[in-house]
């Protein structure tokens, strides 16, 4: 069973859930506090029934938003704003049935505090500056409702709710960095695994196979002389691949790598190289897959071209982009011949070749036909992964 820690995307998708939660236990409390305001207050007011009324809309309001709040697909902009704009209507209503005197001289309302949880949705889920900018609005609509606007300077409205945005906000923002490099260094962790038992796997049945090829084909001489050397070459390939990845398993792509020198070292001897004279700098990913790329092609051509055909490698550099050609001198690709290939599970030209340089972010052009030779022509931008 594999220990890697799983991350619930469903129910967590950026890592602001227990903020979510913790501003709806806030959500209630105020909403408590909103109706122990009423209980008490009630008979102050000029419209008594009315005051009820709002006092259970303020409450199914809250308590839907408390539920709606901890689904993440409810929590999204468009409930945020309705929020807002019930609030402020909730403010504003409660003006109707409080008597002018009565709040002019700051006595507690049922929206005094419950205001609050509309600036600390929007900061939770747009950041700190939105919160912020929330808070100073929502206080200065709330202070000239309650016609307290020219003595702003000496309330705590502003403060207060812009204080409460800006700190919640930076919360969440910091919640959601937390969470993606989480899931980072889970995926890291999960990839490093996923080698390690690849490595495992190709060290207890490829490699074993290659070496004993290798051992039994020197023995046996003559062909088998033959097969024991490319079997040498692609274990000795296997073991410089494994140890690269056990070393450096998740800075490959930071890694510069001279294209020119990688591919120089991967060719045989009987195939023509050109390259510029300045070094190609890549990504040792990139480069990784651009040599192993090579190595499939010049394979190809040995095995289908056979041993008297020449093999011609080409490195240019474009500025913004590498091209690579591989090109040989037989008798070429028959038509149909691909396409009947991967037809009986034959993947090899798509995989080694197609495949690898798709997975790069770049293309693969293949031009070939009876008695023109085979070529692969391989653009890559510079600075795709």
């Amino acid at each position: 069973m594999s220990s890697t820690p799983r991350i619930d995307s469903t129910a967590d998708a950026d890592g602001t859930l227990p903020i979510w939660r913790a501003a709806q236990v806030f959500r209630l409390a105020t909403m408590g506090y909103a109706v122990g305001v009423q209980i008490v207050q009630h008979g102050h007011y000029d419209r008594v029934a009315l005051s009820w009324v709002l006092i259970a809309v303020q409450s199914a309001w809250t308590t839907y938003l408390g539920v709606a709040y901890l689904f993440p697909r409810t929590r999204r902009t468009p409930l945020v704003v309705a929020e807002v704009v019930v609030t402020l209507l909730l403010v504003l209503s409660t003006l109707t049935v409080v008597p002018h005197h009565f709040y002019v001289h700051q006595q507690p309302l049922p929206t005094t505090f419950w205001v609050a949880n509309a600036v600390v949705s929007v900061a939770i889920l747009r950041g700190r500056i939105a919160g912020m900018v929330a808070g100073l609005g929502v206080g200065l609509v709330c202070l000239s409702a309650l016609d307290q606007l020219g003595r702003w300077f000496f309330d705590a409205t502003l403060p207060i709710l812009g204080t409460v945005g800006l700190a919640i906000g930076a919360s969440a923002q910091i919640a959601r960095r937390a969470h993606t490099e989480l899931q980072t260094a889970v995926r890291m962790q999960a990839a490093t695994d996923e080698r390690d038992r690849l490595a495992r796997e190709v060290h207890d049945g490829v490699l074993q196979v290659l070496a004993l090829v290798r051992r039994r084909g020197r023995e046996v001489g003559g062909e088998g002389a033959r097969l024991a050397e490319l079997a040498g070459e692609q274990e000795d390939a296997l073991r410089a691949l494994l140890s690269r990845a056990r070393a450096q398993p998740d800075d490959r792509s930071a890694v510069g790598t001279d294209l020119r020198e990688a591919v120089r070292a991967a060719l045989p001897p009987t195939a023509t190289f050109a390259a510029p004279a300045d070094p190609i700098e890549l990504p040792r990913q990139q480069a990784d897959e651009l040599v192993a790329v090579v190595r499939a092609a010049l394979h190809n051509t040995e095995r289908h071209a056979g041993p008297g055909a020449a093999s011609y490698v080409l490195l240019e550099d474009l500025g913004d982009e590498v091209v690579l050609t591989v090109r040989d001198d037989g008798p070429g690709i028959p038509p149909g011949r691909l396409d009947q290939a991967r037809a009986q599970g034959r993947m090899g030209v798509a995989d080694s070749i197609q495949g690898r340089v798709r997975a790069l972010g770049g293309t693969a052009v293949l031009e070939t036909g009876p008695g023109t030779g085979t070529e692969w022509e391989i653009h890559l931008a510079k600075g795709m992964r």
